[in-house]
């Protein structure tokens, strides 16, 4: 079954493997997160588990945001999300999820906001070829054909400069190096979307082999 936690990314380190192999890691600070609201198939027509991570203060947050926290005797929280695919008999309101849901070793999938790039070309936006850079070309990073003549404008999807970045994007099947229990901490392989300080779910992965 699925199971899964809301974090924030802190950065990027190396650890050492035992046999000596230096692994980059991303830490991501998980404390614990709250059950808000548990769905089933009676009331909802699908089971799911709402989280909530991290504190905000009352004043950021509106009536019906501290109603619905309420019922989970805790504060309003800055990050809510759900993860659907879990076994809701075993949560229940206002319980608490922590990192040793996981172990070392474990795969996972880790969903996140992209870094923003702005407005970008179609070389660095799709990765495009450049034309020659010399021998009189005047065709250098340009985006290229529009298309055909004959529908009289331009198809939609077409490969075209603009806004680069700042999208949901998930990473799959990356694995947990390991758990530090105490500060709350999951060390995971490799890089996972977002800048520093970023909000992230984690959850088993879902093509794990």
């Amino acid at each position: 079954m699925t199971k899964g936690i809301l974090g924030r990314k802190i950065g990027m380190t190396q650890v050492f493997a035992e046999n000596g192999d230096l692994i980059p890691v991303t830490v991501v600070e998980a404390s614990p997160n709250v059950v808000l609201q548990v769905k089933s198939a009676e009331t909802d027509g699908y089971e799911a588990i709402q989280l909530g991570f991290e504190d905000k203060r009352e004043k950021l947050s509106n009536k019906p945001e501290k109603g619905h926290v309420s019922k989970a005797n805790t504060a309003p929280k800055r990050f809510v999300k759900e993860l659907n695919g879990v076994d809701v008999a075993g949560y229940e309101v206002g319980q608490e999820v922590k990192v040793d849901i996981f172990a070392e070793g474990d795969i996972v999938d880790v969903t996140g906001i992209s870094k923003g790039k702005g407005f970008q070309g179609v070389i660095k936006r799709h990765g495009q070829s450049r034309g020659p850079m010399a021998h009189g070309s005047r065709y250098h990073r340009r985006p290229g054909s529009m298309g055909p003549v004959a529908p009289n404008r331009v198809f939609k999807g077409k490969l075209l400069p603009g806004r680069m970045g700042g999208e949901q994007i998930t990473v799959q099947n990356l694995q947990i190096v390991k758990i530090d229990a105490e500060r709350n901490l999951l060390l995971i392989k490799g890089n996972v979307p977002g800048a520093r300080k970023a909000l992230l779910k984690i959850k088993a992965a879902v093509k794990a082999k």
